[in-house]
């Protein structure tokens, strides 16, 4: 699990969206949720996701999660969150689950925040500590971990 890498978690989640909106029948849906516009979601997470990813190249830093760490990204994007694209990824997939409105596809955006929270960052915070020490610490104490 520990080379199951975020964008390919993300893209595998996107399937069981997928299959949810091709087969529940819209006229049999037992708990329809009627959901604000699922655009806006859809825009901020693919903003996050690409200005956290044009970040990481102008600094030439590590973007793989489970390699050692080059830099320590505090500008721009990564000033208002230490994950934004692992947020962008999430809102992307919140996007897709109000796009099906269907209450069971909001198990998926649900399931990524989940393995992110409590997998991909625990050890991407230990290799940066491990990096980088005090100015990750400081870093950590000034930056929420998403918002």
């Amino acid at each position: 699990m520990t080379r199951f890498l975020p964008p390919y978690l993300f893209l595998s989640l996107l399937l069981p969206l997928a299959a949810i909106w091709l087969w529940h029948p819209p006229a049999q849906v037992p708990f329809e949720i009627n959901v604000p516009p699922w655009d806006v979601p859809l825009i901020l997470g693919l903003v996050l996701v690409i200005w956290a990813r044009v970040q990481f190249r102008q600094s030439d830093s590590e973007i793989m999660t489970f390699d050692t760490p080059r830099n320590l990204v505090t500008t721009g994007v990564f000033r208002l969150s230490r994950n934004p694209m692992y947020l962008g990824f999430a809102l992307i997939l919140l996007a897709g689950a109000l796009y099906v409105n269907f209450w069971c596809a909001f198990v998926v955006p649900a399931v990524f925040l989940a393995v992110c929270q409590w997998w991909n960052i625990p050890a991407e915070e230990r290799n940066m500590r491990a990096e980088f020490g005090p100015a990750y610490d400081a870093y950590a104490a000034r930056v929420r971990r998403w918002i």
